[in-house]
């Protein structure tokens, strides 16, 4: 070794002094070769995979901590982070409101956000893209440039989905399922390409329709909103009015049955009734109607204001007083069994005599 090392720095002198002379040079080449050695240790992160090239090409994967490899350039090591979320614009971009214009956040990106409804309207689209790696190998090597990949995928699967939905449902009731169909196909896409990549959400950031028109298409929405809302009152008026309808038209056809039971079973009795008083009088003419003469008599008399005239005053006047008021009608005490016909209209206040003589001598000839 003293004999390279002398024969490389060459020199006369003895052995002593070319030995002390090559010193420095030695220890500079161990040295470096103690630093190279040395540039093989790495730490990988928590959030990161260490993935080590050996002459270029995939050798092994590491996890987090510290680790040694061989140097450069036998060995290279690549630390992609594994678990962070990462965000892809479409339509937009996120700026510093400082540096805008207008002092917005984001600028629009009209060649991506317009696009095509299944009902050929044009709506204006912003969405967000969020996704980490999944495989590590493939990420790194299947595919050029992966940010660009994700953002060409879900544009065009994001096109496909809004060109077969109209416009109304898109802004409306249709959002959620906007986005997890073009999550579901942009997923199918990137695994079908091997990138190594997993989708885990998507956001729409913004659904309306063009600048131009959107102030008009507004008004429309406001439209239909009222009509909508018109139509929830006239729904609740028919809910609270019709119930009520329905109560008020079964409780009058009940009061309806009720009188109409009421009214034949009354008949019913009448006519059983004038049945009772028809065999009586078929079996025993004089004394049925002897009976009905005296008990329509003293229903008669029970309801009117009797006058009684002596016989022997010639020249009496009927007087029917109409004028008047009528009398308090009592209740008749009869028996539907005994008395089966009803009580006639009330009888004039004053009677004239008959030729035969006066209502007293009559009731005193019976």
């Amino acid at each position: 070794m003293q004999a390279a090392v002398r024969r490389m720095v060459g020199g006369g002198g003895g052995p002593r002094m070319r030995f002390t002379q090559g010193r420095p040079l030695l220890l500079i080449g161990i040295a470096v070769v103690v630093l190279w050695l040395a540039s093989g240790f790495y730490r990988v992160q928590p959030d990161e995979l260490g993935v080590v090239l050996r002459f270029g090409a995939y050798s092994y994967r590491t996890d987090p901590g510290l680790h040694w490899h061989l140097p450069w350039p036998i060995e290279k090591v690549l630390l992609p982070a594994v678990t962070r979320i990462n965000r892809t614009e479409i339509g937009y971009r996120s700026v510093n409101p400082q540096e805008s214009e207008n002092g917005a956040n984001t600028r629009d990106v009209p060649s991506e956000s317009l696009m095509l409804t299944g009902d050929e309207n044009i709506i204006d689209i912003n969405l967000t893209v969020f996704w980490k790696i999944s495989n590590a190998e493939n990420y790194l090597f299947a595919v050029r440039d992966p940010d660009n990949l994700v953002k060409a995928v879900a544009e065009s699967s994001i096109r496909e989905v809004i060109g077969r939905t109209p416009i109304q449902p898109a802004l409306t009731t249709l959002r959620a399922q906007i986005e997890q169909d073009v999550h579901k196909q942009t997923q199918q896409i990137l695994d079908r390409y091997g990138a190594g990549i997993e989708i885990t959400q998507v956001q729409l950031q913004r659904v309306d329709p063009p600048p131009a028109v959107i102030e008009s298409f507004r008004d429309v929405q406001r439209a239909n909103t009222d009509a909508e809302r018109m139509r929830n009152e006239a729904e609740a008026y028919r809910n609270d009015i019709v119930p009520r309808a329905r109560g008020d038209a079964a409780r009058i056809v009940a009061g309806g049955q009720a009188d109409k039971q009421a009214r034949v079973a009354l008949a019913t009795g009448q006519a059983q009734q004038f049945d009772a008083v028809l065999k009586a009088y078929q079996s025993a003419k004089d004394v049925t109607l002897q009976r009905m003469y005296l008990d329509t008599m003293r229903d008669i008399l029970m309801h009117a204001q009797p006058l009684v005239v002596d016989n022997k005053l010639q020249g009496l006047l009927p007087f029917l007083p109409l004028n008047l008021p009528a009398p308090a009608r009592r209740p008749a005490q009869t028996n539907p069994a005994s008395s089966p016909s009803t009580a006639p209209a009330q009888a004039p206040a004053a009677l004239a005599a008959p030729s035969g003589g006066t209502s007293s001598d009559q009731g005193s000839g019976q």
